[in-house]
């Protein structure tokens, strides 16, 4: 019996995202209940980026579709017994609900950062620091992440988050990813994030780059007396 499947990139970002210990990592960092089977956590997800990468969809639904097509390729990429129940949109679900966990991604995100940054021996020279937000036609709540601010898309009238994102530059890697309610002024998020990015690269010797709004005392204070600790 002749079996085709389309292979297109897949096996090229299972292969890239091994290497980046991707997996391991998010196997390690997260616990998942004792009645978890098929692929791991970590596998789950390595899949799930494999399809949002190579098709530009993050649908949660469409997984499994996209993989009953694929399974024997993704079986052999992943060297071990793939099911279609891997791939449920309730499974995906679930796999969110364990990574919706503040300490243990920021640990998940400094295991990974240093482990990319001693594999591809990358400078640690300097990291850019910037913000900017996403609106949406959603429901505000008091507790919500959607709130109203000054937007910069000019549309006042919708709410958004703000993602506060720090890169290394030139190459542009991203480090640290924090996201925080809409009416958050950027100017209040830069000593947060530069406090991730040092735990997470392990290093405070790096030049931090940013808007004018880096420049507020708060942050200038936060720079400098890092600087003296450095210095010693």
């Amino acid at each position: 019996m002749i079996i085709i499947e389309r292979v297109d990139d897949i096996p090229l970002l299972l292969a890239q995202m091994e290497k980046m210990g991707i997996s391991e990592l998010l196997n390690q960092h997260f616990s998942t209940h004792g009645n978890w089977q098929g692929l791991s956590l970590g596998d789950l997800a390595r899949v799930w980026l494999s399809f949002i990468l190579s098709e530009g969809d993050h649908r949660m639904n469409q997984l499994e579709v996209w993989a009953i097509k694929r399974l024997r390729m993704l079986q052999i990429c992943l060297e071990q017994p793939v099911r279609r129940e891997d791939f449920t949109d309730d499974r995906l679900a679930l796999m969110l609900d364990y990574l919706n966990a503040d300490e243990e991604w920021n640990q998940f995100e400094a295991s990974l950062n240093r482990h990319t940054l001693r594999v591809y021996d990358l400078k640690r020279k300097r990291v850019r620091i910037d913000a900017t937000t996403a609106k949406g036609y959603v429901q505000v709540s008091e507790d919500g992440l959607f709130q109203f601010g000054v937007s910069k898309d000019h549309r006042s009238d919708l709410p958004q988050v703000k993602i506060n994102l720090s890169v290394l530059d030139p190459l542009g890697m991203p480090l640290t990813t924090t996201v925080v309610s809409g009416e958050s002024a950027d100017d209040t998020l830069y000593v947060s994030e530069i406090k991730r990015v040092q735990q997470s690269i392990g290093t405070c010797e790096v030049t931090h780059v940013g808007d004018c709004k880096m420049g507020s005392l708060q942050t200038r204070a936060y720079i400098e007396r890092v600087a003296e600790l450095v210095q010693g």
